[in-house]
């Protein structure tokens, strides 16, 4: 197995287990991880983390020599198939996080950006380097990276293929935090007050903000409305106001 899942009370980590190759995704790895997104929606975990094995890559991206003399409908398919493992992840009803670890470069990097945050090692690097073989990128980066950062900031980095640092890469907002030491308690520590929030009412958050992306903004705003309609009939919500007016904790239970 190219990748490992273990559960951690309510956390669920993805380990990237191909040091050897830098944590490169090939096919397999990527029908791999297909199937683990179906163990962890069928768990009760509670957020993702994602990481690479060893200290040098999270994912180097895809594997090249997989990608040569293909012919143009199996390339298509593939590529399909993994804009669907990421949209997937993406698409998770709890938040997941990359926790990018070394390199994180083409596909790596395009993994990394379904997840819903991104912390960064301080020596990792990241980039979409498809540009110097002659390629796109074909995992989503062309897409999620202009949405996530800007059209500019995102063109630099497809159209140069250049590398970026943890430190610029924290300043543009391609990942929210850069952190040192215990990476995996990093990643914890960075996810535990979400933990205990209403799963059910972080989902419409996070739709509200996703569907409303390529909308204007008064359609986003009806979004919105419905969404918060929504959450205020939970039971969460009633417990949510009033943990508060007793000043006390909350006692969510996803409902």
């Amino acid at each position: 197995m190219a990748i490992q899942l273990s559960l951690e009370e309510h956390l669920a980590v993805v380990t990237l287990e191909r040091p050897e190759a830098l944590n490169a995704l090939s096919f397999d790895i990527m029908r791999e991880l297909n199937g683990v997104l179906d163990r962890i929606e069928a768990s009760e975990a509670r957020a993702v983390v994602i990481i690479g094995s060893g200290d040098r890559a999270f994912s180097a991206g895809a594997d090249i020599r997989e990608l040569r003399d293909r012919s143009i409908a199996e390339q298509q398919r593939s590529t399909l198939f993994g804009q669907g493992v990421m949209s997937r992840l993406e698409a998770l009803s709890i938040p997941s996080l990359a926790m990018i670890n070394g390199y994180a470069f083409g596909g790596g990097l395009e993994l990394a950006l379904s997840c819903t945050f991104r912390l960064a090692s301080v020596d990792a690097k990241m980039g979409l380097p498809e540009i110097k073989l002659g390629l796109i990128p074909g995992y989503g980066g062309t897409q999620r990276l202009p949405r996530l950062i800007g059209q500019g900031r995102a063109m630099d980095l497809i159209l140069s293929g250049r590398t970026v640092e943890a430190e610029e890469a924290e300043r543009m907002g391609l990942v929210h935090r850069v952190v040192s030491g215990d990476l995996m308690e990093s990643a914890r520590n960075f996810l535990e007050p979400l933990l205990n929030y209403s799963q059910l009412v972080s989902g419409f958050a996070r739709s509200a903000v996703t569907r409303a992306l390529d909308q204007p903004l008064a359609e986003g705003l009806k979004i919105e409305a419905d969404l918060s309609t929504l959450a205020f009939q939970t039971r969460d919500a009633d417990e949510g106001m009033a943990a508060f007016i007793e000043k006390r904790p909350p006692k969510f239970i996803d409902a």
